[in-house]
């Protein structure tokens, strides 16, 4: 079966994040008002796999492996039949 993956990865709370930081700002100076900006990149990844829960374990394996820096970043993964 086909998977759909969803992967969404920013940095860890109290990292800091300049590119957040920066459209924060430039929020503020168009006017807008905001308490907080974070960045984050999305990964939509398509995998054939037996099951939705081994497409899973093997997409937490590519973040771990090479999508997400453990040390810097939090990743949350969204799976769907396609």
């Amino acid at each position: 079966m086909e998977y759909c993956a969803e992967i969404t990865v920013q940095l860890k709370k109290g990292m800091l994040d300049p590119e957040g930081t920066t459209i924060r700002r430039a929020l503020e100076h168009l006017g807008y008002q905001t308490s907080e900006v974070k960045s984050a990149k999305k990964y939509i990844i398509t995998l054939s796999s037996d099951s939705i829960e081994n497409a899973r374990k093997t997409v937490d394996e590519m973040c771990q492996r090479m999508i997400a820096n453990p040390v810097i970043h939090d990743y949350t993964i969204s799976m769907r039949e396609i």
